[in-house]
């Protein structure tokens, strides 16, 4: 079965930064797209940037100039880099994994912008 899964979240101060992780196994990743969203407390979850299988990227406006979403098909990871971090950017970041219209999520990982 396919399975998700994030690491890298944390505790930061504003202004730092973090890098997650998003490990899936169980599917042919090289072929799957892959993306971050988030949800902060009693908020909807958004998304915040995805990364296709061919390396093409998008990013929320929010993130943009930000936060970089990259690939490493050898090791069937994605990871998003996340620098100058603010506090309303606290939340639980999710991966979702999409490949042929099935989408599969991680559990998530919480990040906490604060000092």
């Amino acid at each position: 079965q396919v399975q998700i899964v994030e690491s890298g979240g944390g505790l930061v101060q504003p202004g730092g930064s973090l890098t997650l992780s998003c490990a899936a196994s169980g599917i042919i990743f090289r072929l799957a797209g892959m993306a971050w969203y988030r949800q902060a407390p009693g908020k909807q979850r958004e998304l915040v940037a995805v990364i296709g299988s061919g390396g093409s990227t998008n990013y929320a406006d929010s993130v943009k100039g930000r936060f970089t979403i990259s690939r490493d098909n050898a090791k069937n990871t994605a990871y998003l880099q996340m620098n100058s971090l603010k506090p309303e950017e606290t939340a639980v970041y999710y991966c979702n994994v999409f490949l042929n219209r099935q989408y599969y999520w991680g559990q998530g990982t919480q990040v906490t912008v604060s000092s």
